[in-house]
């Protein structure tokens, strides 16, 4: 599975195009992934755009995960989940999705990393990479160091996320991230599928360089 660039969706940030429109733009532009992210609608509406946006990437051929809500993400068909420490425990939501659900997992340390990786976890997302504005409890990012070192501990795909924009995905690549996460550098701009775009020509030149 592909995780080159996965984008999240923010109808905020994407100056009011529903979650929908911003996955179509973004798998238009070459997203491999895209998580559906919503903290404040209710169950009903945040299922109702999981439906929308699963339309959206099963046409595309895009993997759809749905961010904290396990039980929206099998409802709507999800591909997967992508849980933060606070939510369900990843043992557990293995045990109530189906075979090869994808499980994602938040970290932000080494030891984070190894327990999501002995937990079950298919990916892991060390957030945030830097500092960012896109996610209010977000704290202070992580930096280049701790990617590198979770790349060694863990054999698992590693997706960077907070605060990765053009001009430092390729440190991020060249620092062992198999993928970059992002809403601001492709949500936030005018273009969001030339943004795209650009990110994803910019993902693949850096991860030739590092072959």
């Amino acid at each position: 599975m592909a995780y080159d660039l996965y984008v999240i969706t923010d109808e905020e940030i994407g100056r009011g195009l529903s979650h929908a429109e911003i996955a179509r733009r973004a798998v238009a532009g070459g997203a491999d992934v895209v998580q559906l992210r919503e903290k404040r609608l209710s169950g009903r509406s945040f299922f109702n755009a999981a439906v929308a946006v699963r339309e959206v990437t099963r046409e595309a051929g895009a993997l759809f995960i749905v961010n904290d809500r396990l039980d929206v993400a099998l409802a709507a068909g999800a591909d997967g989940v992508h849980l933060g420490a606070t939510d369900l425990p990843i043992e557990q939501a293995r045990r109530l999705a189906p075979p090869g659900f994808i499980v994602g997992a938040s970290v932000g340390s080494v030891a984070t990393a190894v327990l999501a990786a002995e937990e079950g976890a298919d990916y892991v997302a060390l957030s945030p990479t830097f500092s960012t504005t896109s996610k209010d409890d977000a704290g202070p990012g992580h930096g280049l160091a701790t990617l590198s070192a979770v790349r060694s501990a863990v054999s698992l795909p590693l997706v960077a996320i907070g605060g990765i924009t053009a001009g430092n995905v390729a440190d991020v690549i060249a620092a062992g991230a198999d993928g970059v996460a992002v809403i601001s550098a492709v949500v936030g701009q005018d273009d969001v599928t030339a943004a795209a775009r650009d990110l994803r020509s910019r993902i693949a030149a850096a991860k030739a360089r590092s072959r």
